[in-house]
């Protein structure tokens, strides 16, 4: 596939998407957000002031915690299927209470690029996240006010169901159907599936952009009202 033939996709299904969470304004890299300090970072700079915004190649976990501190206050937030620890790492060093959830234990990475400061930073080798060793249970969920959960596998539906029980919100960066209960329509895309789960579960999906490459289209999950 084409970059422009994936660009024109990516965006088709999320104007679709946003159609199908009736009427909920999409939440956009390319929408201004609270703080306009933060204008010149490349991942949300409004793109109706700044023309073209290119897509960056990776910096994924830098972007989403851009996102979240800039929308939601602080607290105890599950990093599900967080890998590395990267995002939970950078909640953790802005006030939250970050906890890396999966069954694989991985050491922190040796740095990452801060776009605020646009250089590279060390992480020392003494720096930790909390990290639970085992895959997603909806009882974990006690613990936390919001769960995220980036292209991990086999835990989107359970997130969705846990919203639904409990009133926690919950990020999703959905990535493929690997080990899901459920299956798409014929012709259905499995973004558009989660949503359609979502609401007929009478919650509230907001979806919005990361501008990174790849699959870059989020559901921000939460209880009506």
């Amino acid at each position: 596939m084409t970059k422009r033939k994936h660009k024109r996709e990516n965006a088709q299904l999320f104007q679709a998407l946003t159609q199908q969470t009736q009427g909920t304004p999409p939440t956009d890299h390319d929408a201004p957000i609270p703080d306009q300090a933060l204008a010149h970072l490349p991942g949300l700079t409004p793109l109706s002031s700044s023309g073209s915004l290119p897509k960056m190649k990776k910096f994924r976990f830098q972007l989403m915690h851009e996102w979240i501190l800039h929308r939601l206050p602080p607290g105890r937030v599950a990093d599900v299927g967080g890998g590395k620890g990267l995002l939970a790492y950078l909640l953790q060093q802005s006030g939250w209470q970050a906890t890396v959830v999966d069954p694989v234990a991985q050491v922190l990475p040796e740095k990452y690029k801060d776009l605020n400061l646009n250089r590279r930073v060390k992480i020392g080798a003494a720096e930790s996240v909390p990290h639970i060793t085992q895959p997603f249970a909806p009882a974990i969920a006690e613990d936390f006010d919001l769960l995220v959960s980036m292209h991990a596998h086999g835990c989107n539906v359970e997130l969705i169901d846990v919203a639904a029980i409990s009133g926690k919100p919950i990020i999703l960066l959905p990535c493929c159907i690997i080990d899901e209960p459920l299956l798409p329509a014929p012709g259905q895309h499995w973004i558009a599936c989660l949503v359609e789960y979502a609401l007929a579960k009478n919650l509230t999906v907001e979806p919005f952009r990361l501008n990174f490459r790849g699959q870059n289209i989020g559901l921000f999950i939460h209880a009506a009202g």
